[in-house]
C-alpha cells in the first residue's frame, strides 16, 4: 500500500509534464485581504476537472510560501486526504504574497545485478549516490512551478522578485491580484531569468465540470516573452505552458523539462 502511494505521489509530481488530462494546481479562499493579519486557506489538488476534487491530493511538503519582503513563511495546519490537501497561511505583511509548488530534482534508472533500479534526488547527492560509469543509466531533469497569489491590502504593480529558476511569469504594468473581465492582461514569461519566446500557454476558466467544453484560450509569448490575455468572463483561471532544454544540472542528463502553472481569480467589471 505504502509503494502504491509512493508510486502515485511521484506520478503526481511529474503530471505537468505531460500531455495527461490531469492537472495541478492551487486554490487560495480569498485572492485579496485586508487586514493587520487575516489568515487565508489554500486548496492543493490534481484532478481531471478544474478546481474539483476527483483524483488525487497535492503534496505539500514542497509547498513555498513568499511573504512580501521576500521572506519564506512556514505553512500552518497541513493536512492531506485522498482528494486533496489543505493548508493556511497567515498574511502577517501587507503586500502580495506567492503561494507555489516548487518540483526540481533529477531521475534516474539503471540495470544493476539483472534488475531494475531507481533513483530519484538532486545534483548535489546525484555524484555521491549514483554510479555514473553505468553503461545503461538514464538520467532526466525536471523544473516545475504551480503557484498562485494573494495580496494582503491594494494590489499595485510592483513586480515580485524572480527566482531565477525555471519557467515564471510576471505581471506587465498590472498586478495578478487585480484582473477584469473584458480586459487584457499582459504578462512576461521568463526561462532561468531571462524573457522566453514561443512558449504557448494554455489557459483555461474553472468549474470545467458544469460545461461540455473546455473553453481553453491560447497565447505564445512574442519576441519579449510577453502574452496578452482577453479575460472573457470572471472567475478562477488556470494558466499552463510547458517547455524544455539541454540547461542541465549534470551532464548525464541530456534534457531539461519544464513545466509552469499558475491559478488567478478575474473578477467581474
Amino acid at each position: 500500500m505504502k509503494r502504491t502511494l509512493a508510486l502515485a505521489t511521484l506520478l503526481a509530481a511529474l503530471l505537468p509534464l505531460s500531455a495527461n488530462a490531469h492537472k495541478q494546481w492551487l486554490q487560495p479562499s480569498a485572492t485579496v485581504v485586508a487586514g493587520a493579519a487575516p489568515w487565508i486557506s489554500v486548496d492543493a489538488a490534481v484532478s481531471n476537472n478544474l478546481f474539483y476534487f476527483d483524483h488525487v491530493a497535492m503534496r505539500t511538503d514542497n509547498i513555498v510560501v513568499t511573504a512580501p519582503d521576500g521572506s519564506n513563511v512556514t505553512i500552518a495546519n497541513a493536512h492531506t486526504g485522498k482528494l486533496r490537501s489543505v493548508f493556511d497561511i497567515e498574511l502577517n505583511k501587507p503586500g502580495t504574497w506567492r503561494v507555489a509548488s516548487v518540483n526540481a530534482g533529477l531521475m534516474a534508472t539503471w540495470t544493476e545485478d539483472g534488475k531494475p533500479r531507481r533513483w530519484r534526488g538532486n545534483a548535489e547527492t546525484f555524484a555521491k549516490e549514483v554510479d555514473t560509469h553505468k553503461a545503461d543509466l538514464r538520467v532526466s531533469e525536471t523544473v516545475g512551478r504551480v503557484e498562485t497569489f494573494i495580496t494582503n491590502g491594494n494590489p499595485n504593480d510592483t513586480a515580485l522578485a524572480l527566482t531565477g529558476k525555471g519557467i515564471e511569469l510576471q505581471a506587465v504594468g498590472g498586478h495578478f491580484n487585480d484582473l477584469f473581465a473584458g480586459e487584457t492582461s499582459t504578462f512576461q514569461v521568463f526561462i532561468d531569468g531571462t524573457p522566453a519566446a514561443g512558449l504557448t500557454f494554455e489557459i483555461i476558466r474553472g468549474d470545467t465540470r458544469y460545461r461540455n467544453a473546455q473553453e481553453e484560450i491560447t497565447a505564445t509569448s512574442d519576441a519579449n516573452g510577453q502574452i496578452n490575455v482577453t479575460w472573457p468572463s470572471a472567475g478562477m483561471y488556470w494558466l499552463e505552458t510547458t517547455s524544455s532544454d539541454a540547461r542541465t544540472s549534470v551532464p548525464q542528463a541530456a534534457q531539461r523539462r519544464l513545466s509552469y502553472v499558475a491559478t488567478l481569480e478575474v473578477l467581474p467589471q
